[in-house]
């Protein structure tokens, strides 16, 4: 089986906009997350992985928050897409190429991966390079 059009596309708004699904689930726990946070990983970090699996390493990296609600993701037709470019710090020293990304819970750490997959585009990192994952970029639950 697999889940309803609708409800693909409630799920991805309860869980990247924080909106209830009517009689189902809600998010008015103590102290629901506001932010959510994209990470760069040099490969898949796979299913069991977290946020720190293959995550790249370069300096002045660190993972970039994104607001967990409408101004930060726009949801339709099961799909999302962050509203704006993810901007992560520039690279400072050191090279790697991001090929994966993912959204997950924590700034830093093994933080619990909410959705992953590759990038359209393989980012080189290298000195004065700032990488982002494009607004046009997609989370499908289909």
């Amino acid at each position: 089986m697999s889940k309803g059009d609708t409800f693909e596309n409630d799920l991805l708004e309860l869980i990247l906009n924080g909106t209830a699904i009517a009689n189902l689930a809600d998010n008015a726990g103590a102290s629901p997350l506001t932010v959510l946070y994209a990470a760069l990983h040099s490969a898949d970090p796979g299913e069991a992985g977290t946020q720190s699996t293959s995550e790249v390493a370069y300096t002045g990296y660190a993972r970039a928050a994104v607001a967990r609600n409408g101004t930060g993701w726009t949801v339709t037709g099961s799909s999302a897409s962050p509203a704006a470019d993810v901007d992560f710090p520039q690279c400072t020293g050191g090279s790697v190429t991001a090929t994966h990304a993912s959204i997950g819970t924590a700034a830093s750490g093994a933080g619990k991966i909410l959705y992953r997959g590759a990038l359209d585009n393989p980012i080189a990192i290298s000195t004065g390079v700032e990488p982002y994952i494009p607004q046009g970029a997609t989370i499908t639950e289909d």
